[in-house]
């Protein structure tokens, strides 16, 4: 089959992704860059119920495919018709997944180049105010007829590809067709331009909704390489499809480092709520241990569910967390076991032991509460940590206070600073957590040498950040 002839594709199908819907229509017209060679097109019995909405969208409903072929009774014709020709499509994964899938459950391996028809518009004729199909037709004075069946929109994208040729003055179709081109991975609303400035460096980045909503932000040692992963393969889940489609955009913030670039991502995350970001929005403790002081006047220790926005003494992720801590309080400062509450209570529900016989002095009992209490804040350090920056003349600084994360930013290799609690001047305030702190801990722990403790005056050189890995 000649190189350079086209197969432009347009589908009806039960649902919106390829997994867990069929295809209830299909049109292919075979083009060869200049004229249109064949064309064939047939309802197909999906096997399955066709949904109400499909039903008010494309006016294909179950009694309509009744008789008509099942894709195992088409697939031949399907696969020969598509075999050694570009595949065209508008918003081509989504028509090429279903084509795909359907084939592979038939036994064909099939992998042909692809050509999405909004990607190509919106390089060749830009500006446009949309690249939906129906919008492009009426900005371009092309006939769409049977608009949202598979013979009608195969038909309007055939002329598209006609006039997207006529106008391709700089070949950008032919660089597009290669199966090295980047444009065979990206999400069809995606600038080229945008993934094209991404560097290779750590920090965070952004995709935008067509609204130029965050709809997920991500870190990486190598932007570059991360977001264009997240374009490869050929998965068909509904909630991958979404999410490449609904792509407009991208940016991006350069971090000295990946500990930097995680960090700025969890709090864009808080604050950004994206659309498609799911882990982190759960990743904060659910149990909290407490202290509070009963009205008999004795202080109590208690461990318990951690609300959103409450205050405990100390976090955890897990229950158990919290009881083994509480235990070994108690045993270390002798503490009676009736004024502790491992109990799955809610926060502030606390109910004292009601055993009331020989109570111990309630200022020594007291006294070994706050004992207790002052050993946790003891374990809350202070400490700068202290890497290299974005460029030779910057350094890094990521700064915790009393166990709790008080910002990160990047001073001058030649700053005059008389000790380390100096660079707070030139660090961006953020919100600490209990997962961003895990996060700085694990760090130290792997990277010691790159942690400088803030319990005196410890001047930049003292700190010898210029040894850093």
């Amino acid at each position: 089959m000649k190189a350079a002839e086209y197969a432009i594709v347009d589908i009806e199908t039960t649902g919106g992704n390829a997994r867990g819907s069929r295809i209830t229509e299909i049109a292919i017209v075979i083009h060869d860059g200049k004229n249109i060679l064949d064309r064939w097109e047939t309802l197909v019995n999906p096997e399955q119920d066709i949904p109400a909405p499909i039903f008010a969208l494309t006016g294909i409903d179950n009694a309509l495919v009744k008789n008509a072929p099942t894709f195992e009774k088409v697939a031949d014709t399907v696969h020969e018709m598509l075999e050694g020709r570009v595949f065209v499509a508008h918003n081509v994964n989504f028509d090429f997944s279903f084509v795909r899938h359907q084939l592979a459950q038939e036994g064909y391996q099939w992998a042909p180049r692809k050509l999405c028809t909004v990607r190509a518009a919106r390089k060749i004729r830009p500006g446009l105010p949309s690249y939906s199909l129906g919008n492009l037709c009426r900005s371009l004075d092309i006939p769409l007829e049977n608009r949202h069946r598979a013979g009608g929109d195969a038909d309007a994208t055939a002329i598209l590809f006609s006039k997207l040729l006529e106008w391709d003055t700089e070949g950008e179709i032919g660089k597009m067709v290669k199966k090295t081109a980047q444009d065979q991975r990206l999400p069809p609303n995606l600038p080229r331009e945008d993934f094209e400035r991404l560097p290779s460096t750590p920090g965070v980045y952004y995709f935008y909704s067509q609204e130029k909503k965050v709809i997920y932000v991500g870190k990486a040692v190598n932007i570059r390489k991360r977001v264009a992963s997240h374009f490869s393969g050929n998965s068909i889940s509904s909630q991958r499809q979404n999410f490449l489609k609904d792509i407009h955009g991208i940016s991006f913030e350069v971090c000295a480092n990946e500990l930097m670039a995680l960090l700025l991502e969890c709090s864009e995350i808080q604050k950004l709520w994206p659309k498609y970001n799911r882990a982190l929005k759960r990743s904060e403790p659910k149990f909290g241990l407490y202290s509070y002081e009963a009205r008999n006047g004795f202080k109590y220790l208690a461990v318990g569910k951690l609300p959103k926005f409450q205050s405990c003494v100390q976090a955890y992720d897990r229950e158990h967390e919290g009881t083994d801590a509480l235990r070994e309080l108690a045993q270390r400062f002798e503490i009676d076991p009736r004024f502790c509450s491992y109990g799955r209570q809610e926060a502030g529900t606390f109910t004292p032991q009601q055993n009331t016989a020989v109570l111990p002095d309630i200022s020594v009992h007291n006294a070994s509460i706050e004992e207790a209490l002052a050993l946790l804040k003891e374990g809350k350090e202070s400490y700068a940590y202290l890497d290299k920056g974005r460029h030779a003349e910057e350094q890094s600084c990521v700064y915790v206070e009393n166990g709790a994360f008080y910002g990160m930013g990047y001073f001058p290799t030649d700053a005059s600073v008389a000790d380390l609690s100096e660079l707070k001047e030139y660090i961006d305030r953020y919100k600490s957590s209990h997962y961003v702190m895990k996060l700085i801990a694990s760090f130290a722990v792997r990277h010691p040498g790159k942690v400088k403790p803030i319990r005196k005056a410890i001047s930049l050189n003292e700190a010898n950040f210029e040894n850093f890995d």
